[in-house]
């Protein structure tokens, strides 16, 4: 059982791809991360200033409190939309990660598979048991992967669900 330079160099390229399939997901995700908080300062900063004025210009100290009882529940609502905002940027970002992953374990496992057929059909008389221990250790890792991605699932609707929760509460 050998290892021909095309199949290196295919799982080599694969790599890099995978590589820079996750950093281009990173980047962009980071990216829409500083835009949102790039938008939201500006428009804080804007609204901060008109509410400065609309707080300065009441005639009295009760309609410059009522003024600043009126702003109150706007910000609130802002602060909700933009952790909405950050959450489903991370929660996309997430997925798409889950998915590239995913992806490459399934290679994985069929490098693997063939590279177990290829050994069982060029072991030499008495290795069954080397051979049912890789077995073994293969399935045992396909289990733990989807148990891992079966927790992931779980943890990324329960927060999904707690977000969704948290904004039909303001």
């Amino acid at each position: 059982m050998s290892i021909n330079t095309e199949q290196f160099a295919a799982a080599n390229k694969a790599t890099v791809d995978s590589l820079l399939s996750v950093a281009n997901t990173a980047l962009a995700s980071a990216e829409r991360i500083a835009a949102l908080n790039l938008n939201t300062a500006r428009s804080a900063l804007e609204e901060g200033v008109s509410n400065v004025k609309s707080v300065l210009e009441a005639k009295d100290p009760q309609a410059a409190i009522a003024a600043q009882s009126a702003l109150a529940k706007p910000a609130v609502e802002k602060a909700v939309a933009y952790s909405r905002s950050v959450y489903e940027i991370t929660s996309e970002t997430q997925q798409e990660l889950a998915k590239a992953v995913q992806a490459q374990f399934a290679d994985f496992q069929k490098s693997m598979t063939g590279m177990t057929e290829m050994f069982t059909k060029s072991a030499p008389a008495g290795s069954e048991s080397a051979v049912a221990a890789i077995q073994s250790a293969i399935a045992a890792a396909n289990s733990a992967f989807g148990n891992m991605n079966s927790v992931a699932k779980q943890f990324a609707e329960k927060a999904q669900a707690n977000i969704a929760a948290v904004t039909k509460a303001k």
